[in-house]
């Protein structure tokens, strides 16, 4: 399962499917997730609204994944996932982090895809710091199964020192 760390825009990647870090009402915001639904175009935030709620205004609780096409961007589908709000580390951010990467790679193993690209979950406005969720990143990918080659990761970062970090932590492991 190579994994491959890039600085670049996620929305231009072209691969399978590429991973929103997502608010749980799953209908848009700052970031990459306004980046991809600006990218999408409008029928993306018409499928998220489809989406069943759990609870008032979540589709989608803390480190799981919901799934909708791609529409306007270069990919097949979009894997939405929810990370933690950075708390300090003891609310099990690193833990909920972690979901929202395995939950993505079982979507994909699910929906029978081959190339995933993820951006720097949670390290946005939730504040979560790049170095420590960058260390999650790595350890969990690199945890997954080894013997499905078929599997090509992305991690897309939107600058190089972000990239720098997410390098950092995957050659660590």
């Amino acid at each position: 399962m190579p994994i491959t760390v890039v600085t670049a825009d996620i929305t231009q990647l072209r691969v399978d499917t590429i991973v929103n870090a997502a608010n749980p009402g799953l209908l848009g915001g700052g970031g990459v997730d306004g980046a991809i639904h600006r990218a999408a175009g409008p029928a993306l935030l018409n499928a998220c609204r489809a989406l069943p709620e759990s609870a008032p205004g979540v589709r989608c609780p803390t480190g799981e994944v919901r799934i909708t096409p791609g529409f306007d961007l270069p990919v097949r589908y979009v894997i939405h996932t929810v990370g933690p709000i950075w708390q300090g580390g003891d609310h099990d951010e690193a833990e909920l982090l972690s979901h929202c990467y395995r939950n993505s790679l079982r979507l994909l193993r699910e929906h029978r895809l081959h190339t995933i690209a993820f951006p720097a979950i949670s390290c946005g406005v939730y504040g979560y710091p790049a170095t420590l969720a960058a260390a999650v990143a790595a350890a969990t990918l690199c945890d997954e199964p080894t013997h499905d080659a078929s599997i090509d990761i992305t991690l897309c970062c939107f600058s190089d020192a972000m990239r720098a970090i997410f390098q950092g932590a995957l050659n660590a492991v």
